[in-house]
């Protein structure tokens, strides 16, 4: 357990560090009192992520991915199909309204109530994973009916107030996220390698896309129906008079945080523990190690979300009101923090370390997260520009997706089904909680729409790797004529000592 502990904590350091270091630096050159005020709890937030991004991983392997593959393994079994149809909706309904990244996105959403927001973007990801487990059991094409979908959403934009459809695309963003990821990635191998079939091996991913391309089309639905507010109120940064300002905003905070993550995370362990007395019968010591996985990630997660919020939340507002002053270096300093932030993101730890598990290490972690780092690095600053320019987000959406999916015919399908999977869970907590407030300063100081013009960012960083990721795959075709290797998705039970 000290080994595991040890890597998770190292993995979490070299994750948070540069990013932690970008910032610091940009605050030594610039040196405003409003930069300089928030460096402490900057720092102890810092802190935070790396101790609850550490408990978190330690506790998904545990837990979350042993859940979800044990769902999937006898939901496949049983082959009741309405009974599988059902769950899946329900399954997708209560880990999106669970998801702490959908209600970071939905709080700074003027335009309509977050509770509407959040149910909605429930009900679309509950709709689009039981499509996504139709298309598992009858084998349907992944590429064509992913096409589809993107196509009506495109169309759907078109019909969509301006001011409503870069909160559409960010809320498919936000709908994969630490919670939702692991349970759903195990979910669907669980599903795929119990079926008998050639193409078992290359359904075991995509589940996730589907769950990120059905929020957007609800939305845009509901954004017909809905009118978007026009103004935006401005942020709330906080002004410190001492260090015991500071931690007593900690310490304010955690009960807070603790009490969401409790809500958030009660209806998936409800369910689960449902699912077992109804149906799985899990021996004790199962149970037990899952118990205590989820005491890690409820732990972890709390931790992490208290951090990132009390201390990243306000900088990378703060940083965009400075660096409009200097619009010469704010994309190409955008780029560099969207480059070291993915790898802070939870949810993309998780999906990597899957993919290199369940392809047997032939598809490596290192070769998705540096494409990742690049894709984000390249969304965040064309999101910038799009804030100091003014320019549509059709602009930038529109030939980004046309791109994506003529490449999926030239590209072996894993990598097609990773790549949408992967621009899921790109644009998660530390997107919706650094980024996007970045790009509201920004464009609060330059007198933008914030609607129209800071909202979006999201949508781009879920976006650009379904393009990197693909060119992964089709250089991995071109210089290598080897079939990936795939494990079944058996976790091990001996994690932990007790």
């Amino acid at each position: 357990m000290k080994k595991i502990f040890l890597e998770q904590f190292i993995s979490s350091i070299k994750s948070i560090i540069p990013i932690t270091i970008s910032v610091l630096i940009i605050s030594a050159i610039f040196r405003t009192s409003s930069l300089i005020n928030l460096i402490p709890a900057f720092l102890i937030g810092s802190i935070l992520l790396i101790i609850g991004m550490t408990l978190f991983s330690i506790g998904a392997d545990i837990s979350m991915i042993e859940m979800g593959s044990q769902v999937g393994n006898h939901l496949t079994k049983k082959r009741n199909i309405p009974l599988i149809l059902i769950l899946s909706f329900i399954i997708g309904f209560i880990i999106t309204i669970a998801e702490p990244d959908l209600r970071v996105l939905a709080s700074q959403v003027p335009s309509i109530s977050s509770d509407v927001l959040i149910n909605v973007v429930g009900i679309g990801v509950g709709a689009f994973l039981l499509v996504a487990t139709l298309r598992m059991l009858f084998q349907i094409n992944y590429s064509i009916l992913l096409s589809i979908f993107c196509f009506t959403a495109l169309i759907l934009s078109f019909f969509t107030p301006t001011e409503f459809v870069p909160v559409a695309f960010d809320s498919g963003g936000v709908t994969t996220g630490p919670l939702s990821v692991p349970f759903i990635i195990a979910l669907g191998a669980g599903l795929a390698f119990k079926r008998h079939d050639k193409k078992k091996k290359e359904d075991t991913f995509g589940m996730i896309s589907f769950c990120s391309i059905g929020p957007i089309i609800i939305v845009l639905l509901l954004g017909i129906i809905y009118s978007a507010k026009s103004s935006y109120s401005l942020a709330n940064i906080p002004n410190y008079k001492s260090f015991y300002d500071i931690i007593l905003s900690f310490i304010e905070s955690f009960p807070i945080y603790f009490g969401e993550v409790f809500l958030s995370i009660s209806p998936i362990v409800l369910f689960f523990f449902a699912y077992n007395i109804l149906f799985l019968h899990l021996k004790r010591k199962t149970i037990g190690k899952i118990v205590s996985g989820l005491l890690f990630t409820f732990i972890g997660l709390s931790i992490f979300f208290t951090g990132v919020n009390v201390g990243f939340m306000p900088m990378g507002y703060v940083v965009g009101k400075v660096l409009a002053n200097y619009q010469i270096i704010v994309v190409p300093i955008s780029m560099l923090f969207g480059y070291f932030i993915v790898t802070s993101e939870p949810a993309v730890g998780i999906l990597t370390e899957q993919i290199e598990e369940i392809t047997k290490g032939n598809i490596k972690r290192s070769v998705l997260n540096v494409s990742l780092s690049i894709a984000v690095s390249i969304a965040t600053g064309l999101s910038i520009l799009r804030v100091i320019t003014g320019i549509s987000i059709l602009w930038f959406l529109i030939p980004c997706y046309l791109f994506a999916l003529l490449m999926m015919p030239f590209v072996p399908q894993v990598f097609t089904a990773i790549a949408f999977d992967s621009g899921g869970v790109a644009s998660g907590t530390m997107s919706a909680t650094f980024l996007l407030p970045f790009a509201i300063g920004l464009a609060e100081t330059l007198e933008r729409n914030v609607l129209t013009d800071a909202f979006g960012l999201i949508a781009m960083v879920a976006t650009i790797p379904l393009i990197s990721i693909q060119m992964v795959g089709l250089i991995y075709k071109i210089k290598s004529n080897k079939e990936i290797k795939y494990t079944d998705p058996v976790y091990n039970e001996e994690i932990i000592d007790y």
